[in-house]
């Protein structure tokens, strides 16, 4: 059997900001990576390969289509052994087809690559949403997970809780004197927030750890869960500007959505952006914490922490300009 430290990686996503920590992570712990990247990837497709490799350090970089098995064979695994396929691939707006295209489309052509080489073991990168899932990219998500604990190959399922990058979204406005938007009284949600790093982290030891072998595995930062207001509270003292808040009601999101639904009748085109605001509306109203059934809420005790950056630390180097939100493709509001 492989040694923990030294596995060959072949690493799906590796140009998103997730990608590039799990790759950075996979390398400090010792393995050796390869990327297979589009000839145009990144945010808008700006990266050539020369920029791809840039931003990956230490992996060996190849151009194919790491949506389509073939390709992933062909042009990624180039005829050698690899001990493991990562996958950080997510749709870019989470609308129906994006989302049926690689949440689930593409993870199965990387599923059906490492069978055919007989990869022993994937590691996919999914979210923690999926367990309500409403929207078709967390339906989709879902559908992948199934195939590959279904497929006989060593799993690694992660299930990471809210990003930094998408609790940022606000700083500017505040900068610009504008007030700190709330769903409802700001209470209605909570989560605990896990940086790119401390996920790269988690998702490298996914290979060495035996505990994290056949496992579907929520995991979110350190720390204890945090509320919307609590964020606007802590952005608003960093920049040392008086607290200013504005609650919408979520009635007026579901006025928005049902708008639009009605309005892509007549124009078909407004159905993405009516499945981007239903999007927008369950994070709103949902927590990014482990959901108990049984109990029917949702358990902050119950959702793993990890790592060691926390989103304070985050918003105060926002506050210090030392980092600027990155949000990219991904991003809903």
């Amino acid at each position: 059997m492989t040694t923990p430290s030294g596995q060959r990686v072949l690493l799906l996503g590796a140009t998103g900001t997730i990608g590039q920590a799990t790759a950075q992570a996979l390398r400090r712990q010792g393995h050796q990576v390869v990327c297979l990247v589009r000839p145009r990837s990144g945010v808008a497709g700006r990266l050539d390969a020369t920029a791809a490799g840039a931003l990956l350090p230490g992996c060996t970089v190849r151009i194919g289509d790491p949506t389509r098995a073939a390709s992933i064979v062909q042009d990624g695994m180039a005829g050698e052994r690899f001990d493991a396929l990562v996958s950080c691939m997510a749709s870019r707006s989470g609308a129906p087809a994006d989302a049926w295209a690689i949440d689930h489309g593409a993870t199965r052509q990387a599923l059906q690559a490492a069978q055919q080489q007989g990869v022993p073991h994937m590691v996919m990168l999914s979210a923690l949403c999926v367990q309500k899932p409403l929207l078709a990219f967390q339906q989709a998500k879902l559908a992948a997970e199934q195939a590959l604990m279904a497929s006989g190959l060593r799993y690694s399922i992660v299930r990471p809780t809210a990003f930094f990058k998408s609790l940022s979204g606000q700083v500017e406005r505040l900068r610009r004197g504008q007030p700190f938007l709330l769903m409802g009284d700001g209470r209605l949600t909570a989560c605990k927030p896990i940086s790119d790093r401390d996920l790269g982290d988690f998702i490298a030891g996914c290979l060495s750890d035996p505990q994290r072998f056949d496992r579907v595995l929520p995991i979110g930062g350190p720390g204890p869960a945090i509320t919307p207001r609590e964020q606007g509270e802590r952005l608003f003292a960093l920049l040392g500007l008086p607290p200013r808040f504005r609650e919408v009601p979520v009635w007026v999101l579901d006025g928005v959505i049902g708008g639009l639904r009605l309005a892509s009748r007549i124009r078909p085109s407004l159905a993405d952006k009516a499945q981007l605001a239903q999007i927008g509306r369950y994070y709103a109203t949902e927590s990014m914490l482990v959901w108990d059934a049984a109990q029917g809420r949702y358990d902050e005790a119950a959702t793993p922490s990890f790592g060691s950056d926390t989103l304070w630390d985050h918003y105060a180097a926002l506050a210090r300009g030392e980092a600027a939100p990155e949000r990219g493709d991904h991003a809903v509001f």
